[in-house]
């Protein structure tokens, strides 16, 4: 069965709370991801800042290189630790509307998960029917 570990990817896509939605788009074009993780020592801990996010801001008018990303930014995360099985982070995924997770080993910060990582390492369906055989 295949765990979170085996799908997630590394943090390579990270902004700050003063970043431009500009910057933050950059960023996230560079590392060929749709989310960035937030980090500042003020923050209480990791946020993430989506595409989706971007597009709201977008779509409302706002000047992306005026808005910054700690008004746009995504605080209360749903969150995995790398031994969990990959088909239950991705069913945490799916209930609650979202398609990036940030994987935690015990306080360590160690990486995220995409629905496009789930997908890339060869969907769920395959293992599930290995898994009955």
């Amino acid at each position: 069965m295949r765990q979170v570990k085996d799908a997630m990817s590394a943090l390579n896509a990270m902004v700050g709370p003063t970043h431009t939605l500009r910057q933050a788009s950059e960023k996230m074009i560079q590392h060929k991801t749709g989310a960035a993780v937030v980090m500042d020592h003020a923050l209480p801990g990791p946020c993430v800042i989506t595409e989706r996010d971007l597009l709201k801001a977008l779509a409302a008018g706002m000047d992306m290189d005026v808005e910054v990303v700690g008004d746009h930014m995504t605080g209360s995360l749903i969150t995995a630790a790398p031994e969990w099985p990959l088909q239950t982070a991705a069913d945490q995924m799916v209930r609650h509307g979202i398609r990036h997770v940030l994987v935690f080993e015990g306080p360590e910060l160690v990486g995220i998960l995409s629905m496009r990582d789930v997908i890339r390492v060869g969907g769920l369906a395959a293992d599930a029917r290995a898994d009955a055989a």
